[in-house]
């Protein structure tokens, strides 16, 4: 016989979106969102909703935006609703046993990375910033641990050549969502088999900062061309000329023996900027200057002169 679950859904940014339209769309019982409160964004400084509160709105379901889960209200507010499943998508708070504790069934989680590995905040940039070929989807029960819970279902999606975190993002997203429905549907039937990690083949992928985007020229080309890849759009893969900060979305690297040291501009007219690495060239395809957008090589360097010796660091 299917049992019916009642769910609170606790996310917050768009990568958490689909899973919740997911659930509305097969009409699971979802009895409460939890997300981050309002925030000032833009220029403006506007308060904004988040993704999630949003996509709630949208579908009619209650709302509760604490700014902190450690409060005796917070725990009166999951344990009123007696729900059955905790289902947790990129929300933004480390939950605490006692919260872990209030749903019947337990906690279930969605993790973009095919765990253990890339355990923690960033593994869409790091897989892609570490040149690896495939990564997936993690559905796992909660624990106290940093992704450490048992698996319940993973998923596997293979890392283009062209992929920047931003595509992968989304199409992780949509693979959650996906395996989110058929792990609940195994739930309802009592037809899924938590397996334990073996944590002595975990790795970790650490929060990226705005200054974990600088270029470090004295790489190889290929691993520089993947490392623009794995944080585009954030916080993007910028370098100095001087005391001007350039931002380069997207580059190519050119098998070639190189004389000058790495972060030499080698040659740069027309419509090719190409600069010394620690092994090869990487030839630059986009690039944004100090105050300017973002143009292809060719139209940035018919305004910006970047002369062969030109050194950026």
């Amino acid at each position: 016989m299917q049992e019916k679950f009642k769910i609170i859904f606790m996310g917050t940014p768009d990568f958490a979106v689909p899973a919740l339209k997911a659930l509305g769309e097969n009409s699971f019982d979802v009895a409460l969102v939890v997300t981050q409160p309002d925030r000032p964004k833009g220029r403006g400084r506007k308060l904004l909703p988040t993704p999630v509160k949003k996509a709630a709105a949208e579908l009619g379901y209650d709302v509760i935006q604490p700014e902190s889960v450690r409060t005796d209200k917070f725990m009166k507010q999951v344990k009123d609703i007696g729900p059955d499943l905790f289902v947790v998508v990129a929300f933004g708070h480390i939950l605490p046993r006692q919260i872990l504790d209030v749903p019947k069934t337990g906690a279930v989680n969605i993790h973009a990375s095919l765990l253990p590995k890339y355990r923690g905040p960033a593994p869409i940039q790091r897989v892609i910033m570490n040149g690896e070929k495939e990564t997936g989807i993690t559905i796992m029960f909660m624990d106290q641990g940093m992704d450490t819970g048992d698996i319940l279902l993973s998923g596997k999606t293979e890392i283009m050549p062209d992929d920047t975190s931003a595509s992968l993002h989304d199409r992780l997203s949509v693979l959650g969502a996906e395996l989110l429905i058929k792990t609940l549907k195994k739930f309802e039937v009592r037809d899924i088999k938590p397996v334990p990690q073996d944590h002595e083949q975990a790795t970790y992928a650490p929060m990226l900062t705005k200054a974990d985007g600088r270029i470090n020229w004295e790489e190889p080309a290929q691993v520089l061309e993947a490392f623009i890849r794995g944080v585009t759009p954030w916080p993007g893969a910028f370098t100095f000329h001087g005391d001007k900060r350039l931002k380069i979305f997207k580059a190519v690297p050119v098998e070639t023996d190189v004389s000058e040291p790495p972060g030499t501009v080698i040659r740069s007219f027309p419509d090719e900027l190409r600069v010394a690495t620690g092994r090869g060239a990487l030839s630059v395809l986009e690039i944004q200057g100090a105050s300017g957008k973002r143009l292809s090589v060719r139209d940035f360097l018919r305004g910006y002169e970047m002369s062969p010796g030109t050194v950026l660091k």
